[in-house]
């Protein structure tokens, strides 16, 4: 199955509030980075465990990993789970980005050093979520 196959096959899985969010936040994504890879991770472990929610993930970056290795990951990515949505920039030096240029202005929602994570997206200004999106994604082009 093709990455748009899976990531098509997890949104239409969702419950309804969730799918119509996530749709919106997929064609958001493409829209902004229409070039950059798409990734679908399903949140199984190498014992086929549930351990994480499934995620869709956009651009491409190379991550430093413990004992030097490296390895290739996604720059932006969304989950849905039982409390809402996380989006998930990833790869940010600086741990306050988000929180200091968002964080005060996108609505209703927890910001952290990497993810912004909100119930649905009436919560929040999606105006103020593109601008943080388009920021994570600026180094996948």
């Amino acid at each position: 199955m093709t990455v748009k196959a899976q990531i098509k096959e997890h949104i239409a899985s969702l419950p309804d509030a969730q799918r119509a969010d996530m749709q919106t936040l997929h064609e958001l994504a493409v829209k902004l980075s229409p070039k950059s890879k798409l990734w679908f991770l399903d949140g199984k472990n190498e014992q086929g465990k549930q351990v994480t929610n499934p995620n869709i993930g956009y651009g491409e970056q190379t991550m430093q990993l413990a004992g030097g290795k490296t390895r290739a990951f996604y720059r932006v990515g969304f989950a849905a789970g039982k409390s809402g949505i996380s989006v998930y920039i990833i790869g940010l030096a600086d741990k306050k980005h988000l929180q200091n240029a968002y964080g005060k202005k996108i609505g209703k929602a927890k910001v952290t050093g990497y993810c912004i994570a909100f119930k649905t997206l009436k919560d929040i200004k999606i105006e103020v979520l593109k601008e943080a999106i388009r920021f994570g994604l600026m180094a996948s082009e």
